[in-house]
């Protein structure tokens, strides 16, 4: 929400992501004109309720995989993160912004360094958690 409400989109709706002056009119539309709106902004608690889900499933994901992976939480959060963000954040911002909405390449490389930032915090908060859990038991 930080990265991509506060800082990308402005809480006036007025940040770099959609400033008309470097985005694509298209997109910038989609986020703010084009009816319905997304869910992020016309019913947020929803779709923080689907990210969630995705975590969750993200962490059966990473149960499912890490015991292949070396022992210790850096090993094991890198690369769920590189696995979480090739698979997914890369793959979207090619699919929808870059090829839907014409954005620009600038503004891509944000969102990927914004997408990354995600991918290392949710991998480690995984990691850190099963981790942990089984140096308990």
């Amino acid at each position: 929400y930080l990265l991509f409400a506060v800082i990308g989109f402005g809480l006036n709706y007025e940040g770099i992501l959609l400033n008309p002056n470097i985005q694509s009119e298209k997109l910038i539309a989609v986020w703010t004109e084009i009816e319905p709106l997304p869910l992020a902004i016309s019913n947020p608690l929803v779709f923080i309720i689907g990210i969630l889900c995705f975590g969750i499933i993200h962490a059966f994901i990473y149960h499912w995989l890490s015991p292949s992976w070396p022992i210790g939480i850096k090993n094991r959060s890198l690369r769920f993160a590189i696995l979480i963000f090739l698979l997914s954040y890369l793959f979207f911002e090619f699919f929808t912004p870059f090829n839907m909405f014409g954005e620009p390449l600038l503004l891509i490389g944000l969102e990927l360094i914004f997408w990354l930032i995600i991918a290392l915090s949710e991998a480690f908060t995984i990691s850190l958690i099963f981790e942990w859990h089984e140096s308990t038991k």
